[in-house]
């Protein structure tokens, strides 16, 4: 199931955020961050941290992209 964290990627960017500063900030781990680096599922956990922090919804920093397509 992949899924694209580009949406994420841009929030970083508008907030002058690096993905380190992201992850010091969460506690996430770095195998976290590499997962969502290469577009690989992360737990809910790490997603609703995410949305908590910057306060926002699941469809503001993740994509769904159906395989085949």
């Amino acid at each position: 199931m992949p899924t694209s964290y580009d949406k994420l990627w841009k929030i970083l960017i508008d907030k002058k955020m690096t993905k380190e500063d992201l992850r010091k900030a969460l506690g996430f781990s770095p195998s976290t961050m590499a997962k969502m680096g290469k577009g690989e599922n992360v737990s809910m956990e790490v997603i609703n941290k995410i949305c908590e922090y910057f306060k926002c919804n699941y469809g503001d920093i993740i994509d769904y992209l159906p395989e085949g397509k």
